[in-house]
């Protein structure tokens, strides 16, 4: 019998001598790219554990404009996908083409809700001022002036007639220039409470006070840190999220060519991995960004 007779298991690669081989090297390169992954994310948490330890009352002030529903909705909406995730890799195993196929696409649309959430929280803060990059925020018009609705032009005549008229209200988010705005009664509220109880931190007590009083400009730079931190790492988590969809959507025309099986399922799990350390990711940053300070608004302590 010549060596073309020979069996060639489905997927095998050239370089490996076995199956057994090739799965052992993929999942020890999987697991290495994963170590430097959070390795890569453990320097922004330790940046946030920093920050929030000079900081504490800034980031709960902060954290309690976030919308706790859609970060919990998110939390979910990721579980649920892991699991669809799992169960891909459990049919790949099996050899089940139509359920691998209506499982990834599953998988797809939780991750692609995951990123719709984010939008809306995204398109919120940019409305409200509170991307902490300059000139990123939602821009109006300076003091006296007011745009047209049919042609988005300032036109002064028009501001006039309009302010004869007592039409021209003042507008209750105000920022020409697109900075971080931060003005917050409760947050100061928060602050002073804490304060008074002798909770602030030593950086806290020079960070947020002028001559003994609290300074606005100050604590919103704290919690502009916060903001920093905020769309820094969920943003980076954002960005994995897109590259798993796009593995996912390679994964996706596999599984409907019928590529994987029983023999041969091991970038189905390889990519289940990474989806997995991805959401897990995620149930991190949920509560550290998301959670912060809620008992101050319950009135708790």
């Amino acid at each position: 019998m010549s060596t073309h007779d020979h069996y060639h298991p489905p997927g095998l690669q050239h370089q490996f001598e076995d199956m057994k081989q090739q799965e052992e090297s993929v999942s020890i390169g999987m697991w290495m790219f994963l170590v430097q992954e959070i390795m890569f994310f453990g320097g922004m948490f330790t940046v946030y554990l920093v920050f929030r330890s000079r900081y504490p009352m800034a980031f709960a002030a902060g954290s309690n404009h976030l919308d706790a529903f859609w970060g919990g909705l998110n939390t979910l909406v990721l579980i649920v996908s892991s699991l669809t995730m799992a169960l891909t890799v459990y049919y790949a195993q099996k050899g089940n083409r139509n359920m691998q196929v209506i499982l990834i696409i599953l998988t797809m649309f939780f991750g692609s809700v995951f990123l719709g959430v984010k939008a809306i929280e995204y398109t919120d803060k940019y409305n409200h001022g509170l991307i902490p990059f300059s000139n990123w925020n939602k821009k109006t018009p300076a003091e006296g002036e007011k745009k047209t609705e049919h042609s988005g032009i300032v036109l002064p005549f028009e501001t006039k007639a309009e302010a004869a008229e007592g039409k021209n209200e003042a507008h209750p988010y105000h920022n020409p220039t697109g900075t971080f705005q931060w003005d917050d009664k409760e947050g100061e509220k928060i602050i002073t409470e804490a304060q008074q109880k002798g909770y602030l931190t030593n950086a806290e007590k020079i960070g947020y006070f002028t001559n003994g009083e609290l300074d606005k400009e100050k604590i919103r730079g704290k919690v502009q840190i916060f903001y920093w931190i905020y769309f820094v790492m969920t943003g980076l988590h954002g960005l994995h999220m897109i590259i798993g969809l796009g593995i996912m959507a390679w994964l996706l025309w596999k599984a409907w060519l019928g590529t994987y099986s029983a023999e041969y399922y091991s970038p189905v799990e390889m990519s289940g991995l990474y989806w997995h350390f991805v959401d897990i990711v995620w149930i991190f940053l949920f509560p550290l960004l998301y959670l912060l300070g809620r008992h101050f608004l319950a009135g708790g302590h």
